[in-house]
């Protein structure tokens, strides 16, 4: 039974780096595509039928492009940093049911890869480690210019770590866990029983907190896109730059099953039908980080800095502190 449960948890980390990974290139496609449209471009046309071969050419190109270490970079550092940022990427992923668990062939698989009972506060604090990831990249290239952007990173990552922690208080509050499990199953009566009908204003911090978490447009400000530079990767090419974006898109796509496990119902009752609702949430919100990028300019950072600080940060107080006054009484 034991190697049974090895054999099962090494083929699901195996399917998890691959699909996901798979899925990072195949976001760019539609990244593109849907950026295009609204801006009436063309996007993606010429490699394949549609573009759809430019997933394959972009693959290519990372994986064949020259690696170049810049003279005077801190070489360890400097390698180890886009690794730092996959990793954490993928092992936020351990504890998150992706579907339901279904059996096949008489054996019952659970598409999880560990259900930790402290689910919710391993992913928080995985993510939260990624930030050595930017950090520690540009505070090793000997560029001023991406020192600066990593300082801007650490900014950005700390400030609304609080925010995302204390947004998703209070609905842990009204759970009792903290295990994605247990959230999937407070709301599986149906969608008047999910959370966001009485957490509300925590499902909005935690969304808004999800854009700067994954350095995402309007809070794209670690690596602006119009800068001359790509922030903390300016000095990186290759497959170590590649890295720094697989985790990114990775990052996307987990928190887009985060947020509708821990506020939309997530599958439900297990149904096939659940299975497919959780695909088309977490198919609208990645589409929505897509969405806001052609639609919103990026703030200053100090106008960053102030929503957190003076905005969201006593608006999620205020709510844990609602929550709990409310389950007293």
């Amino acid at each position: 039974m034991e190697s049974a449960y090895l054999i099962e948890t090494v083929i699901k980390i195996v399917v998890i780096l691959l699909v996901f990974s798979a899925l990072a290139g195949i976001g760019t496609y539609f990244e593109r595509k849907i950026l295009a449209f609204m801006q009436r471009r063309l996007g993606p046309s010429i490699v394949g039928p549609y573009g759809l071969l430019q997933v394959a050419a972009d693959g290519i190109k990372l994986f064949t492009k020259e690696d170049i270490i810049p003279a005077g970079v801190v070489g360890r550092i400097f390698k180890i940093a886009p690794v730092i940022t996959a990793a954490t990427a993928f092992m936020a992923a351990a504890a998150i049911p992706f579907l339901p668990q279904f059996t096949i062939f008489g054996y019952t698989v659970h598409p999880i890869v560990a259900d930790i009972n402290v689910g919710i506060l391993y992913i928080l604090g995985v993510m939260a480690v990624g930030l050595y990831g930017p950090l520690l990249g540009g505070m090793a290239s000997a560029n001023k210019y991406s020192l600066i952007s990593a300082a801007r990173a650490a900014a950005v990552f700390i400030s609304y770590e609080v925010v995302t922690g204390l947004a998703i208080l209070a609905p842990i509050m009204m759970v009792g866990s903290l295990s994605l499990i247990d959230f999937n199953e407070y709301q599986a009566g149906g969608i008047g029983n999910w959370i966001v009908w009485s957490q509300p204003v925590a499902f909005i911090l935690f969304w808004i907190a999800a854009f700067a978490e994954t350095g995402r447009t309007p809070f794209h400000l670690i690596a602006n896109d119009h800068e001359i530079i790509d922030g903390f990767g300016t000095e990186y090419s290759g497959m170590r730059w590649g890295l720094f974006f697989i985790g990114e898109y990775a990052n996307m796509f987990f928190i887009s099953f985060v947020i509708p496990l821990l506020f939309l119902g997530g599958f439900g009752d297990g149904s096939f039908l659940g299975a497919l609702g959780l695909l088309a949430k977490v198919a609208f919100f990645f589409f929505f980080f897509l969405w806001t990028r052609a639609a919103w300019p990026d703030v200053r950072p100090d106008q960053l800095m102030w929503l957190c600080w003076k905005v969201l940060m006593p608006v999620a107080v205020i709510n844990v502190v609602i929550t709990g006054l409310v389950m007293m009484f």
